[in-house]
């Protein structure tokens, strides 16, 4: 459910079920723990080949998680909007997904 708020310089917010947010969490924890790994294998001089194949992986992972937010946000927050009469939201829907595809 999206609710407007200031507080942090957003328009909107999205109050997400526990587990959800835990999911989502858990998701980027896994991605921050491959990050550090490659600040690692930087430090420990690896081979560039081995470490570029990590970054591959940090790549894919986040590429996951986004197209996982994505979905959620268009089966929900999209959904919902379009539904209460605000179509403006597809213009919003449109950017994201251009802000993800560069």
């Amino acid at each position: 459910m999206e609710r407007e708020h200031n507080g942090c310089g957003c328009e909107k917010h999205t109050l997400r079920p526990e587990q959800e947010r835990r999911e989502l969490r858990n998701r980027l924890r896994r991605i921050e723990g491959q990050v550090r790994g490659l600040q690692r294998m930087i430090d420990e001089d690896a081979y560039c080949t081995e470490i570029l194949t990590q970054s591959a992986a940090v790549t894919a992972a986040l590429n996951a998680f986004n197209r996982d937010l994505l979905a959620r946000h268009i089966r929900s927050c999209v959904v919902r909007e379009i539904k209460d009469g605000d179509e403006r939201v597809v213009d919003e829907l449109v950017g994201a997904v251009q802000k993800l595809m560069k």
